[in-house]
């Protein structure tokens, strides 16, 4: 499938972590696999739509897990990032754009993965995510606007 690393950077878009990135391209794969698309279907927005959807339940079913678990058990799932100090120049740089990516709110990260990262046009990202092209513009100018206030703020740190 030639979409398959558009929709690894979805999927990493989604999640915030690879392994979760991973792991959600492998459902989303074997979803594809075992229950097919319709014949009339755009093969790229059709995937893109179900790894939506998979991420959304999985999504779902960890609110559920977390509503039930211990306090005990919610401590050691905490993770915990590494210190910049132990990060060389570039890969500190790229840590910070990740980390003002994932402030985002989710629908404004996705608009903008899929447009600016993945090359998707606007109707393109429009069908993915199944909003109106209208929407799909005020969510990449809105995560444009957060991104450049967040980088000022950086500045004057």
């Amino acid at each position: 499938m030639s979409e398959l690393g558009g929709l690894r950077r979805f999927c990493l878009s989604l999640t915030g972590a690879a392994a979760d990135a991973d792991d959600l391209l492998q459902s989303t794969v074997e979803r594809m696999l075992e229950k097919g698309m319709p014949e009339d279907a755009h093969t790229a927005k059709w995937v893109y739509r179900v790894c939506k959807n998979i991420w959304i339940d999985e999504l779902r079913a960890r609110q559920v897990r977390q509503r039930h678990a211990t306090a005990v058990q919610a401590d050691d799932e905490v993770e915990q990032s590494p210190s910049a100090e132990t990060k060389a120049g570039g890969e500190q740089h790229l840590a910070a754009v990740n980390d003002a990516l994932m402030r985002l709110p989710p629908e404004q990260r996705l608009a903008l993965m899929l447009v600016a990262v993945d090359g998707k046009s606007y109707a393109e990202a429009a069908d993915i995510l199944q909003v109106p092209v209208g929407t799909i513009m005020s969510r990449i100018a809105r995560a444009r606007k957060h991104l450049l206030e967040d980088r000022v703020l950086l500045q004057q740190k």
